[in-house]
């Protein structure tokens, strides 16, 4: 656990190049930290990044993320999305590096229509690999659960045990914390100390693998099951929560990331707001 300040930011756009977009857009909005996309985030196509504009980010001294794209399943029962998911995650993982991105964000999956412990094998048996080819000093892989809908794999704090015990706990696998999400899975952070009992079984169950949390807020109420983000301290989740983020040891230095709706102008109102709680 970290004394320092949190970083504040977003997901930023990279339109204009990787380094030279994302920077200008990070600076935009008043980001402290920013999550890109390195590839179509709907599509399994390994889009090629220019070196200029890796070396650009990497030698920037910018703290940042990269979110897989939505299509990544390492539970599903299809070989073809099996094999697609294995391969943009391992490329992804070495953009992170070109890039020198702290980690690199996946959604922790389904099992579609195949058993639960059939989609557990998979993730040992085809992601941990991935994590043992993380090189020294290469990005965390980030596990993010879901909103619970579905067959997921992992949605609750709770279901990160046998999740990071698939995958031998290996050091690499680390845990994005996305409040929405936790939220919706039914995790009440709105009710009075809900984020410390969340925050306190995360720590309980992966001490030290806390690396990223997404801040978002939430349209839908508390184990809706439903991942629909709203601007924060405009949804269900409320703004009192945040400040309560802001204030638990586990969070201490953790960066927060908005994914929240809207333009530009919408995500400076975000993090301005994220900033005075974090500094009140």
């Amino acid at each position: 656990m970290s004394s320092h300040k949190s970083l504040i930011g977003g997901h930023v756009s990279v339109a204009g190049g990787l380094a030279t977009g994302g920077l200008k857009y990070m600076a935009d909005i008043g980001a402290e930290m920013m999550q890109v996309f390195v590839t179509n985030p709907r599509a399994w196509a390994l889009t090629e990044g220019k070196p200029d504009e890796d070396t650009k980010l990497a030698e920037s001294g910018v703290e940042s993320y990269i979110h897989l794209p939505y299509l990544v399943n390492f539970g599903s029962p299809n070989p073809e999305t099996l094999a697609n998911s294995i391969a943009l995650t391992r490329y992804t993982l070495q953009r992170g590096v070109e890039t020198g991105a702290k980690g690199v964000v996946v959604h922790t999956g389904s099992a579609v229509s195949q058993p639960r412990d059939d989609a557990m094998r998979q993730l040992h048996e085809h992601l941990l690999p991935l994590l043992e080819e993380i090189p020294d000093g290469g990005p965390d892989l980030l596990l993010e659960p879901m909103a619970g809908q579905g067959a997921m794999l992992c949605a609750t704090v709770q279901d990160l045990e046998p999740y990071l015990a698939a995958l031998d706990w290996h050091p690499k696998a680390g845990v994005c914390f996305d409040t929405c999400h936790a939220f919706a899975a039914g995790h009440d952070l709105a009710a009075e100390g809900g984020v410390t009992e969340t925050l306190d079984a995360l720590h309980k169950i992966a001490p030290g693998r806390l690396k990223l949390i997404h801040a978002n807020d939430s349209k839908d109420v508390c184990g809706a099951k439903k991942d629909r983000h709203e601007k924060i301290g405009q949804g269900h989740i409320g703004e009192r929560a945040f400040a309560e983020l802001f204030a638990h040891p586990v969070a201490a230095g953790i960066p927060f990331c908005i994914e929240t709706p809207g333009k530009a102008d919408d995500y400076r109102v975000d993090i301005a707001l994220l900033k005075s709680l974090r500094d009140a």
